[in-house]
């Protein structure tokens, strides 16, 4: 049974997306009423997925990810927040969440969004051993998808879950066109407005990233995507 960390400070919510969860999806869920009770509680137990309320006390949901990060980069995180503005929601993405729910929303859309990231986390094309290529060779940097770094000569970047699996794409199609689609569907699985301009953020950081070597460039693709030039 999949184990779920629920992090809600309104009681009456909490208790019922946790009886819901566990009726319908059949999940283990342990609800925390703030960031620094949910903290301790993954700290001293494993969970396949979290899933934080933002605007918490003691501890706010995008502190709590981002601590949750730094143990564990790979665990699921979905964000559900009453916060609707882009800024909020690249921040979410920023510090390597998975998802970003907003409320109100119905429940039976949180499941079906849980058991999408599930599905794709255990899909074989995209997880941990799968046959796709997890090191790569970008000019004079070298790529590690499992680790998430980014490594050259003078410096090492720690990447975000959404960062690594975003360049992962652009390397597997280097010197091609990634076209936009694909690249939102594949990790935000959708390709609304809203992800369309987490993306661009996204990618701007991998060009500051990668911006040491003259021979390396992501390009836009009028029309199209993406383009990773290695020359």
């Amino acid at each position: 049974m999949k184990k779920i960390l629920l992090a809600e400070d309104d009681p009456n919510l909490g208790i019922l997306l946790q009886d819901y969860l566990q009726l319908k999806g059949k999940f283990d869920v342990v609800l925390c009423q703030d960031g620094d009770q949910a903290l301790e509680a993954f700290n001293n137990s494993h969970f396949d997925m979290c899933i934080f309320d933002v605007m918490m006390p003691k501890k706010d949901g995008f502190s709590l990810g981002k601590e949750i990060r730094r143990v564990n980069p790979h665990v699921p995180i979905i964000f559900a927040t009453a916060k609707t503005m882009i800024e909020d929601k690249a921040e979410a993405y920023n510090l390597g969440g998975d998802d970003y729910i907003t409320k109100p929303f119905r429940i039976e859309e949180l499941l079906l969004r849980i058991n999408a990231l599930f599905k794709r986390i255990s899909n074989p094309e995209i997880a941990e051993g799968s046959d796709l290529p997890s090191k790569f060779d970008i000019g004079t940097y070298k790529f590690d998808y499992t680790a998430q770094l980014i490594t050259n000569a003078d410096n090492q970047q720690k990447l975000s879950t959404k960062e690594a699996e975003l360049l992962r794409l652009l390397c597997l199609k280097k010197n091609d066109v990634l076209t936009r689609e694909e690249a939102l569907i594949s990790i935000w699985h959708d390709d609304n407005y809203f992800n369309g301009r987490s993306m661009d953020v996204f990618l701007s950081k991998l060009r500051k990233y990668l911006k040491n070597d003259p021979k390396v460039e992501i390009i836009n693709v009028h029309g199209k995507g993406y383009k990773l030039l290695v020359s």
